[in-house]
């Protein structure tokens, strides 16, 4: 588990009220947390002041928050960036992750839930500034990249090619939300990023290979409107995505 002391957190809503009330809970659980009433003063101060995570609402007046996210993505790559949406405005979740967001938690939001969200971010920041290993654990799967072998339980899984390739991105960016487009493009090529129905049927094929039941998965699960997120079985903080198939 990534303990929250001596992270900072700089929390950008034009909501006073809100900023104080998450400043006070972030700083009660050992983050350290500061504040930003629009997303230009955000951009400003992380001019001046790096923080390792960025929890930004997404409609503010002024610069909107898409617009702050480039900006602090451009300004700070290895910031995690955790955008704050508006349930159902699944558009503003898909613009966000493309503008570089690392994730988004919907309001309303439990605190745990943020605190998960948080973490997850924190621990894909800690893996990416280390050296990339070979092999990848999630729960009962085991996955060797230089052997492109994949096993579960001890027990070898026979995969094509490109399910291979799918599943190690998937794998690589363990629970991060990823975008249907994002998935096609890095997977398959730049010119691809429509062909949804066509990235379904690896998932389903994958799902009926990895998971105990593949209605019901536990790694791939779907980030309804916006793609999937590969979830670590054995992560009880991880933040929790959809489980139902495509």
């Amino acid at each position: 588990m990534i303990s929250p002391q001596q992270f900072s957190v700089l929390i950008v809503d034009d909501e006073a009220a809100l900023r104080k009330v998450i400043r006070a809970s972030l700083a009660a659980t050992g983050f350290t947390a500061e504040e930003a009433g629009s997303g230009g003063a955000a951009v400003q101060i992380l001019q001046q002041h790096p923080f390792d995570l960025v929890l930004l609402d997404i409609n503010m007046p002024g610069m909107s928050g898409i617009e702050a996210c480039r900006q602090i993505r451009a300004l700070a790559p290895h910031t995690g960036i955790v955008m704050v949406t508006v349930r159902d405005a699944e558009e503003d979740k898909v613009n966000a992750l493309e503008a570089g967001a690392d994730d988004y938690v919907t309001k309303p939001f439990q605190f745990r839930e943020l605190v998960a969200r948080l973490r997850a971010v924190l621990r894909r920041i800690r893996i990416a500034g280390n050296a990339q290993s070979s092999v990848i654990h999630a729960g009962a799967l085991k996955m060797d990249l230089e052997r492109r072998s994949v096993s579960k339980g001890g027990q070898e899984i026979r995969l094509s090619p490109k399910e291979f390739d799918l599943l190690a991105f998937m794998m690589k960016h363990q629970d991060a939300p990823l975008t249907h487009v994002n998935l096609l493009r890095e997977v398959w090529g730049p010119e691809y990023g429509g062909e949804m129905e066509y990235l379904r049927s690896y998932v389903r094929m994958l799902r009926k290979k990895i998971e105990d039941d593949p209605a019901r998965p536990e790694y791939i699960v779907t980030e309804p409107w916006v793609g999937y997120r590969f979830r670590n079985a054995r992560d009880r903080d991880r933040a929790i995505g959809t489980p139902e198939s495509e």
